[in-house]
């Protein structure tokens, strides 16, 4: 039975890792996955799912115009597991969509996102998938001080804590820094 997965982590904690080590797996077993990716995150290129250790691979770039059930569904030839990076920037309805495709079509979903933004509140798809799906599963970030990391601090260029501004911000290691609460409440980055 197919199941709708969220693996949900601060920055930095190896969810795109994660990610493209499923789609070996399920390739060296000779399955089909089709792997898809925010279309507003193109540091490593659009459509390409990078990990920072070097992995990388291609993927299907979605936006909030991108109707899943029907790319999955009319995809040829059919996939045996969907595995969505950058999870946070799906969107309610595409959430229900990936639901769909797997309890109309008994095909696995696996998504891969942050929980929260810079600000601890939640994403849009985050919170869809939170509320949707069958399992959790945490993957651990670490904090500057051992502790478990929870939370995503943005960083203007001089390297400060930033707390106002847009939700969406692209970046990497010189944009945000993963926190335990403690820090990140503090705004204590080293």
């Amino acid at each position: 039975m197919a199941k709708l997965y969220f693996y949900y982590a601060s920055m930095n904690a190896g969810k795109s890792t994660t990610l493209l080590q499923a789609a070996f797996n399920y390739a060296e077993r000779g399955l089909r996955t089709a792997l898809f990716t925010a279309a507003i995150d193109t540091r490593a290129g659009v459509g390409r799912i990078a990990s920072r250790i070097g992995l990388d691979s291609p993927a299907t770039p979605f936006d909030a115009t991108t109707d899943l059930f029907e790319a999955i569904i009319n995809r040829a030839p059919p996939v045996d597991c969907v595995l969505v990076d950058e999870a946070q920037f799906l969107t309610h309805a595409q959430v229900l969509d990936l639901a769909r495709l797997v309890d109309e079509r008994d095909l696995p979903v696996v998504a891969y996102g942050l929980r929260t933004d810079f600000q601890g509140r939640l994403f849009e798809g985050s919170a869809a998938l939170l509320a949707l799906a069958d399992n959790l599963i945490e993957l651990k970030g670490i904090c500057h001080c051992g502790r478990k990391a929870t939370m995503n601090a943005r960083v203007d260029a001089q390297g400060r804590m930033v707390r106002d501004g847009e939700q969406t911000e692209i970046g990497g290691n010189d944009r945000y820094v993963a926190l335990c609460r403690r820090h990140f409440m503090s705004g204590k980055l080293a």
